[in-house]
């Protein structure tokens, strides 16, 4: 063998060895996310749906629904870990260039990451979910044989006549957006211009739902964390106000056990019950209270809440940043690269400190849009139950987390939290060239930011003062509505 040949041979078995390693490092990395979306989607499922269904043929349905639901929500968690895993995969490599141990973490590997978390999105987002609702509600066409294979083909039916409906509104659309000859020519193409604006849309449709929940997560999880966690005692006595509402509760349990109305009280016992739990709701905060630690009640609060402070303001000034950046450079603009060039230059301007800061960044707008999302009013009726979720919401759930996450890389590109460039599929959306978008996203997010981070913070210290200074317990001045000589 001629040595130009050995060498040939010699690269082509070293591109087969790279692309099997890339295949079991996938695998194993999509089997791991599989396994725990699964332990958390029979944890929220109703027992009911699943381990109590007699019907052979109904419990086949339901666990097929239940494959294909942890399948998208795999997924959704891959799209949650693609930018900090490819941020981190490129600071390793920086700091240890030429460790063997690490050289299975290429450029190759995280580009085929993000087309298949792209693929497997577009999958799960325009077919899998679809197909896994409608097998659930299907019961087989009138007339033909019941069983597993007539509902397998009245799903299909429907899902393609509603895939030839929905193609057909986004052909509409497109031929009247684009009215010239070419963009009729490439109404044709399907799969290099038809379904990637399609995604286009659906992905800017998550982006806007990011831009909505963010800012309004963030200001219910200074709330929540104001409830979970034991606040310190300010100008407080606590076995004081213990006291008066154990006094309080023993009180209205006699009206309620004597259930006898005096003559000028008109005694409603539904009503003094839930004033019963009430009392005791606040009984239990306040011996909670009492039994915290010194380091619990002082420094957990207060860690937590400049934390979320910090977190925040950070997010603010990063965005307002990079509006300036907008108006004064092109480069600014998030785009799409196709070949990953990881190891080369850290995407921070302070290094490992600030790749991880990015990594931080993105997974408490993340945390921070899912807490929005699911105490919006419109999407309340969504969140899931322990024990008491039905499959209709599980596969609603999924849909909304995999709608969330995909669009997570794009929208922290778009407001510039991270300089990593947006690999494959996911940077040949068509409204991330147009500035007028882009510019108005970042300032709405800013401005929505500080709005709730400003009423919010100044809130909670008005109401803490308030509180703390005993001026809730002052009695309100009355205003009359009219003069009492009228009223006579």
């Amino acid at each position: 063998m001629d040595p130009a040949e050995h060498d040939a041979l010699a690269v082509r078995e070293q591109l087969f060895h790279e692309r099997v390693r890339e295949c079991i490092i996938c695998t194993l990395l999509f089997a791991s996310l599989y396994v725990l979306c699964h332990f958390v989607i029979t944890h929220f499922k109703k027992h009911t749906d699943f381990a109590e269904v007699h019907d052979d043929e109904d419990a086949a349905v339901n666990r097929i629904a239940l494959g294909l639901c942890t399948f998208t929500l795999a997924v959704s968690l891959g799209a949650v870990l693609l930018l900090p895993f490819s941020i981190v995969s490129n600071e390793v490599l920086l700091s240890f260039p030429h460790n063997y141990y690490i050289q299975w973490l290429n450029g190759s590997l995280v580009h085929g990451l993000w087309n298949l978390v792209f693929l497997f999105s577009n999958l799960s987002l325009v077919f899998l979910m679809p197909f896994a609702y409608f097998f659930t509600e299907s019961e087989g066409f009138a007339g033909s044989k019941k069983g597993i294979m007539a509902r397998v083909y009245e799903t299909s039916v429907v899902l393609l006549l509603l895939t030839l409906l929905v193609l057909g509104m986004v052909w509409v659309a497109l031929a009247i957006v684009d009215n010239d000859a070419a963009s009729r020519e490439s109404l044709y193409a399907l799969w290099e211009y038809y379904l990637p604006y399609l995604y286009s849309c659906i992905s800017l449709f998550g982006v806007l739902l990011l831009l909505l929940c963010t800012p309004f997560g963030l200001s219910t999880m200074f709330t929540v964390t104001g409830k979970l966690l034991v606040k310190p005692r300010l100008l407080e006595d606590l076995d004081e106000q213990l006291s008066c509402t154990r006094f309080e509760e023993a009180s209205v349990s006699r009206r309620i056990s004597s259930g006898k109305a005096s003559c000028w009280l008109n005694l409603d016992v539904e009503l003094l019950r839930e004033q019963l739990l009430a009392i005791q709701s606040k009984r239990r905060t306040l011996e909670l209270r009492r039994r915290a630690s010194p380091w619990q009640r002082n420094l957990g609060y207060p860690l937590a809440m400049l934390c979320l402070l910090a977190l925040t303001g950070i997010s603010v000034l990063i965005v307002c940043f990079h509006v300036l950046e907008l108006l004064l450079d092109d480069a600014a603009m998030p785009r799409g690269i196709q070949d990953a060039a990881l190891g080369q230059v850290s995407f921070s301007i302070l290094g490992s400190f600030g790749a991880a800061l990015q990594v931080i960044l993105i997974f408490y707008l993340m945390l921070s849009s899912v807490v929005g999302f699911y105490s919006s009013p419109l999407f309340t009726r969504l969140l899931p139950r322990r024990q008491d979720t039905p499959l209709t919401k599980i596969i609603g759930n999924c849909v909304s987390l995999l709608v969330l996450s995909s669009a997570l890389p794009v929208f922290s590109r778009t407001l510039g939290i991270t300089r990593f460039d947006l690999l494959g599929d996911f940077g040949r959306f068509n409204w991330l060239g147009n500035f007028y978008i882009v510019f108005l996203y970042n300032m709405v997010f800013a401005a929505l930011t500080t709005l709730c981070l400003v009423k919010k913070v100044t809130w909670a210290v008005q109401a803490e003062l308030i509180r703390a200074l005993g001026l809730h317990k002052l009695p309100l001045p009355v205003t009359r509505s009219r003069p009492l000589r009228e009223r006579c």
